[in-house]
């Protein structure tokens, strides 16, 4: 082990590294598929996230921060929680109301997600799809009427002035 720490710090791509090792803030973006300044906002917004920084500031997540990282990317991203619906869930301050919210927002996310991508969409999933046409539609008849009204709205403004 010449040359290496007792943190196991190499310099190997993270795929060539044991499953102990630490890995740096890059090696944990790339992982995830997030930029680094993000793994650096949710390091001030969750306590749990606590990496070792060496001189210069340089972070080394250990397996269990890289773990926690996995499950809050999952919450925040493919489950559509808020950040502060995790911070509550992981006070266990979330009530049923609130997590009954993020995921109402988690299904409208992933409704979207498949209307731009409709080959992934689940067979069941057929009446949520139908009753978000249906608000898409009723939403666009809506903005086509206040487009007739701002039309109608200029004139009626140039006869009060005169």
């Amino acid at each position: 082990m010449i040359g290496r720490t007792a943190l196991s710090l190499s310099d190997t791509p993270s795929s060539e590294k044991e499953d102990g090792a630490y890995r740096t803030i890059g090696e944990v973006a790339q992982i995830l598929g997030l930029p680094p300044h993000v793994l650096r906002f949710w390091e001030s917004r969750f306590s749990q996230i606590k990496p070792v920084k060496r001189t210069g500031g340089r972070r080394y997540y250990r397996p269990e921060d890289v773990a926690f990282l996995r499950r809050l990317h999952d919450l925040l991203h493919r489950q559509g929680y808020t950040i502060r619906g995790v911070q509550q869930l992981l006070n266990g301050e979330a009530s049923p109301k609130t997590v009954s919210q993020t995921k109402n927002r988690a299904q409208i996310s992933l409704a979207k997600t498949e209307a731009q991508n409709p080959i992934s969409a689940k067979p069941n999933e057929a009446p949520m799809r139908r009753t978000l046409e249906k608000t898409l539609n009723e939403l666009r008849g809506m903005r086509t009427w206040l487009k007739a009204q701002e039309e109608t709205a200029p004139s009626l403004a140039r006869r009060k002035s005169n």
